[in-house]
């Protein structure tokens, strides 16, 4: 069954060369989704793999921050680190698309491709990602400066209590959580097709990420629906130590390769 919806509008090109971007609905959201599940069902094992090395990744974060007596930053850290999903499910968008062209799933063909993008246009993105998630590092350190000064906390509990009670620390979690919101936005505009296509086409990675911003733009209610959904399931899988990570990254990385099928029309013959 295609994922080529033949209800797709296709929006004008802005060049010869620039990706045609389709308008979508919300219904297609929901259709990507069950198409990502059921790759994940019919590949398991890699998707527990790229969600493992994900899950990783976060109990590094958090196991680093415990040991440098950070803890009241792990939710702006799991938060930031979210932001770098996109990357980590290359492999995944991989697995679909091999699936989608009958290709035989192999851990040297899927493993060579994920490694062979280093050295192309999608290793600019990554640079992309990994410099955003920086920002919004010091963005954090910057606001406790600026409202709750230069100062530690003893434990989480302590911090929670100083921005919970306090008109200091309650501003802060608004202007935080705006920023933060407004930085994660950004980023989910610049890779949500950008990473998929880099993967899919030979194009330049400020092409692809111009055709992501496109694609949010021309079907803002889907996009930004599509946007709530990842926020959500990545917070409720980051809750359980992470752990979550391995079912839920697998399944939101493989409906992202389908939604960007939806979004963007195939190269013409």
């Amino acid at each position: 069954m295609s994922d080529q919806p033949a209800t797709l509008s296709p929006t004008p090109e802005v060049g010869r060369r620039d990706p045609i971007v389709r308008r979508i609905a919300v219904t297609d959201i929901a259709e990507a989704f069950v198409s990502g599940l059921r790759d994940f069902q019919a590949a398991p094992m890699f998707g527990l793999f790229f969600g493992a090395v994900y899950a990783a990744g976060g109990i590094a974060i958090y196991l680093a921050a415990f040991a440098l007596g950070w803890t009241y930053l792990m939710y702006p850290m799991a938060a930031g680190f979210a932001l770098i999903g996109p990357f980590v499910a290359v492999g995944l968008y991989e697995v679909s698309r091999r699936r989608e062209r009958g290709d035989p799933l192999e851990w040297s063909a899927v493993l060579g491709v994920v490694f062979a993008q280093g050295r192309r246009e999608l290793g600019w993105m990554a640079f992309v990602t990994l410099f955003i998630f920086v920002i919004w590092m010091y963005q954090v350190r910057l606001l406790l400066a600026l409202f709750l000064g230069f100062r530690s906390f003893a434990s989480l509990s302590d911090f929670l209590h100083v921005v919970l009670t306090t008109p200091d620390g309650l501003m802060f979690l608004l202007v935080g959580n705006i920023v933060g919101a407004l930085l994660a936005l950004l980023l989910f505009s610049l890779t949500v097709v950008s990473f998929p296509l880099l993967l899919d086409r030979d194009v330049d990675f400020v092409t692809a990420m111009i055709t992501s911003v496109r694609a949010v733009v021309t079907s803002p209610v889907a996009m930004i629906g599509w946007a709530a959904v990842v926020v959500v399931l990545l917070f409720l899988a980051a809750l359980p130590v992470f752990l979550g990570l391995l079912v839920v990254l697998p399944i939101l990385g493989h409906a992202t390769w389908h939604l960007y099928r939806r979004l963007v029309a195939p190269p013409a013959a």
